[in-house]
């Protein structure tokens, strides 16, 4: 019989020095800010979703432990790809021996490779395809204007995608938030496989590019956000790797308050970093906190954290903590 009664028990217990000790700092510093009032916002780059983090993220978002998502398109479809096709993707765990005819051999069988995991083209891309466009052209003939993340809200709270589930529901962290109607921002959407599918009908003229709210109606939507839920504790920041997902939304503190003049803009309440970027020229995402103070992103006294490390080891075990699992 194990010693431990919980995941929480056994970071206490084993994760005392270095990146572990940073792991569980940073997991009771997210707890903190939540029980003091305040709200956050996830940041998700890489493959996170394809890496399946929504077993662990679909349950912060029940439980109304993340407030706002900011993530990239891929991170958006590939959530979605993985509820309809799972029983079809496949695993490569000799990826890092692959010859190049190999990874063409992978191509020509319709297999899109994400480090060790391959996505199926034909069951995950097409299979959502043919639902997402008559949403599009519905909006397009209509005149009507959404985000990208509001035409996936839509698919999934249809039903339409039902028929196609292979794996349990509440796995899926796009299908928990679009059923609690979470906010998210999706900067750069276009860099997706959706969004060059999106760009093929607008050049095939049908439809309409403006048929797709932009990121600049994402930043200027996301401030508005900011300016009602950034009061009291403030909103914190959990960075999930580096990338757009993480530097657009970042920006919008100091774009209140060096470009609208809004002096009394809050600062960031908490940031949290996971990454394996290393501290270097001009790197953004290996950048410690503390270049964010110069930013006008981040206070002095604003809780800090960095753990460099695998985010898909780390972040779960931040959510288990805070889920007291």
């Amino acid at each position: 019989m194990s010693k431990y009664t919980s995941i929480r028990d056994f970071m206490q217990v084993n994760y005392l020095h270095f990146n572990a000790a940073a792991m569980v700092d940073a997991a009771k510093g997210y707890e903190q800010h939540l029980l003091e009032g305040g709200k956050m916002m996830i940041t998700l780059a890489g493959a996170m979703s394809t890496a399946e983090m929504g077993i662990s993220l679909a349950e912060m978002i029940r439980q109304g432990k993340v407030d706002i998502i900011s993530c990239t398109g891929a991170n958006l479809e590939e959530d979605l790809m993985n509820l309809v096709a799972h029983n079809h993707y496949e695993r490569v765990p000799n990826y890092r021996d692959l010859t190049p005819q190999q990874e063409w051999d992978l191509l020509e069988r319709g297999l899109n490779r994400v480090t060790d995991t391959c996505i199926p083209e034909e069951e995950a891309f097409r299979r959502l395809q043919k639902h997402v466009h008559a949403l599009w052209k519905d909006a397009n003939d209509k005149g009507e204007r959404y985000f990208p993340h509001e035409f996936m809200y839509k698919m999934l709270l249809s039903g339409v995608l039902e028929q196609y589930y292979q794996i349990d529901p509440k796995n899926s962290w796009m299908l928990a938030a679009a059923e609690r109607n979470l906010p998210i921002i999706v900067p750069g959407w276009e860099d997706s496989t959706m969004g060059n599918i999106f760009a093929s009908y607008c050049i095939k003229g049908e439809i309409n590019p403006t048929t797709m709210k932009s990121g600049i109606e994402y930043m200027t939507w996301l401030a508005k956000w900011y300016i009602d839920n950034s009061g009291g504790k403030g909103v914190g920041f959990f960075q999930i790797g580096g990338g757009i997902a993480g530097d657009f939304p970042i920006c919008v503190v100091p774009m209140l308050y060096q470009d609208m003049e809004m002096h009394d803009i809050p600062f960031w309440g908490y940031f949290c970093q996971i990454s394996d970027s290393t501290t270097s020229y001009g790197s953004y995402s290996g950048a410690v906190p503390n270049e964010k103070i110069t930013w006008g992103k981040l206070d002095i006294t604003t809780p800090k954290f960095i753990v460099e490390s695998d985010a898909t080891i780390v972040a779960p075990l931040i959510f288990a903590w805070i889920l007291n699992q």
